[in-house]
């Protein structure tokens, strides 16, 4: 049995795992990122992580490969991160000085991408052959697998629909541009919109939970929360960045055709509240025709499908 290691690498946390080439995890390992300690201390750290996930394994397995995830801009082919905001990163030599820390070979994609193709390959999308994934957290990105292969297109930059702007969005994106869909849909999007609200003196429950309302440690599981409780904030916010999403992807499948949709990440996890009128302004929206049989579904292996892509994507790459 062929097996990999996986590794997912955020701004807060990192996640090794060993996979067979099912997408089945046999071992996990997470630790703290402390990017603040810089790249020659994280790519250390990612490295002792697959030593110890290897060395666990070597009685029962041979492990073949690496593969990374890695936020932001990445140059895959020369195992490259050319930028990574949250990491703090830029044109770090990622697999190449991983290479010679672990001995075996090491590939390096873009977290988002890889985490759909896990999803594609062994989640929600087995069996379906063009396939559009988005991820809702942080902020908002999407992947297209056709056929078992990535689209990547020029600069390897497809993908980025958190950055399409949408009517009626006024607030300024960290890129510089104003408007972008991330900025109110994502996770911390709407986060920012109900805190937003509330200094303004928007009435909320969400003022009862935070005592001295101090809302800084508000989050979209509150925002939840909250709207099952009846909330008004909390049911526009999330609401409106359903439509906002479904807005977007209806332009994406319409130019795309895909036959299965996956949506994931943080925001995934607030189930029917976003994923209900997100649906309903898609479907809205959408050809006729494609609405026979184009189905939202969402991920399979929320937590794990970063490591199971990048390591499907490793045995597939090596």
């Amino acid at each position: 049995m062929v097996v990999s290691i996986g590794v997912d690498v955020g701004g807060t946390n990192i996640v090794c795992g060993a996979v067979d080439e099912n997408g089945r995890v046999l071992r996990k390992l997470k630790r703290p990122t402390e990017a603040k300690l810089g790249q020659e201390s994280v790519l250390n750290r990612i490295a002792d992580m697959v030593r110890v996930i290897r060395n666990a394994m070597a009685s029962e397995h041979f492990v073949s490969c690496v593969g990374v995830g890695i936020p932001g801009l990445v140059d895959s082919k020369k195992g490259i991160s050319k930028f990574a905001g949250n990491l703090k990163w830029r044109n770090v030599s990622v697999a190449p000085e991983l290479e010679k820390q672990i001995g075996l070979p090491v590939y390096i994609d873009n977290d988002v991408r890889l985490y759909i193709y896990g999803e594609a390959i062994a989640g929600a999308g087995r069996g379906y052959s063009h396939i559009l994934g988005i991820t809702i957290g942080t902020g908002i990105a999407a992947a297209i697998v056709n056929d078992g292969k990535l689209l990547y297109g020029h600069k390897s930059m497809a993908g980025e629909i958190g950055h399409v702007r949408m009517a009626g969005v006024e607030e300024r994106c960290s890129c510089g541009l104003v408007g972008c869909l991330e900025t109110v849909a994502s996770a911390s999007g709407m986060v920012r919109q109900a805190k937003k609200a509330i200094a303004e003196g928007r009435e909320s429950l969400l003022m009862q939970w935070f005592p001295g309302g101090d809302i800084d440690k508000l989050t979209a599981a509150d925002l939840s929360k909250a709207m099952d409780e009846g909330d008004a904030l909390a049911t526009e916010t999330i609401i409106r960045a359903g439509i906002l999403n479904g807005q977007a992807l209806a332009a994406a499948a319409t130019v795309l055709s895909p036959e299965l949709i996956v949506v994931g990440g943080g925001g995934a996890l607030a189930g029917d509240r976003l994923l209900g009128p997100l649906r309903d302004e898609f479907y809205r929206l959408i050809l006729p025709d494609f609405r026979e049989d184009l189905k939202i579904v969402t991920a399979e292996h929320n937590d794990d499908a970063g490591i199971i892509g990048s390591a499907l994507h490793a045995i597939h790459q090596s």
